[in-house]
């Protein structure tokens, strides 16, 4: 084989709690993530020399400071790997917004190298050189739903959520993911999400109760600094969602229905009221 193309899927978080903050600044989260039908694409085909990238977004760096150029020459170097490869980026997941753009990227990275280098790693292989990237990437290479402690790559795969319909809003604000996390003060939290108790909730098949179990600590950051957050979480349960949160460090919103004609209203009135030019209706992936 000497080219591949792969769908690289986004990311929400159905629940984010963080439980602590280790010596090295890294912070313990306990987490539901899940994979959703926002996708890049990307095109790796196998070259004489070099890792040539590129991208169609001018906001993205094309060099050597892209998870995308970075998760490669981790492989090339680590196995030293003749030849080289050109990767070509078609961005369509929303930029700096909490969903796993750059790590989804990078994860397909991995996923590429292995297959036209035919290195014959595991998934778990994968994820154990990934995480040094970047602690998102390791759900990445796995998708579908998964628990997610550590600094987030112990990953559980769990049963697969109900089936529902996502709307996902993304302000025309670009938050640091680093600078949210540091701001944060674990031990002072008025709250934290059940996550155990979402667990159950999603075993059961019960989309309800699963739905009154979402939460998200880090929007008592990045909500405080960013009011338009609270305002499409308002717009969406005003329209019927049974659940609307941040995901990630934000600034994407997404609200979960279970009708699409209330999902449609919703995206309508923020587009109406609020003039974004980023916002999906879609799914989970498994």
């Amino acid at each position: 084989m000497e080219s591949i193309v792969l769908k690289a899927y986004a990311k929400i978080n159905l629940s984010l709690d963080v439980t602590g903050r280790r010596p090295n600044g890294y912070h313990d989260v306990k987490m539901i993530m899940q994979s959703v039908g926002l996708f890049d694409t990307l095109t790796f085909t196998k070259s004489r020399e070099g890792i040539n990238l590129k991208v169609d977004n001018s906001e993205l760096s094309d060099s050597t400071d892209n998870l995308i150029y970075k998760a490669a020459k981790l492989l090339f170097d680590k196995f030293n790997l003749p030849g080289g490869i050109d990767i070509s980026l078609e961005k369509n997941i929303p930029i700096a917004a909490g969903m796993a753009g750059g790590s989804t990227d990078a994860a397909a990275t991995f996923k590429a190298v292995n297959t036209l280098y035919d290195l014959k790693l595991s998934g778990k292989e994968l994820c154990d050189l990934a995480v040094k990237l970047g602690a998102d990437i390791p759900f990445c290479i796995m998708g579908g739903t998964a628990l997610s402690e550590g600094i987030g790559e112990k990953l559980t795969p769990i049963k697969n959520p109900p089936e529902c319909i996502l709307l996902v809003a993304k302000p025309d604000i670009n938050v640091s993911t680093k600078e949210v996390y540091t701001k944060l003060d674990a031990t002072d939290l008025p709250d934290h999400p059940d996550v155990d108790a979402m667990i159950k909730a999603i075993e059961e098949g019960d989309l309800n109760k699963m739905c009154s179990l979402t939460g998200n600590v880090l929007e008592y950051v990045t909500e405080n600094d960013h009011p338009i957050i609270s305002k499409l979480k308002q717009i969406m349960t005003g329209e019927g969602a049974l659940t609307s949160m941040m995901s990630g460090s934000g600034p994407s919103v997404f609200g979960i229905f279970n009708d699409k004609s209330k999902a449609e209203s919703a995206f309508n009135k923020i587009k109406e009221t609020c003039g974004l030019k980023q916002v999906y209706i879609t799914g989970f992936i498994f």
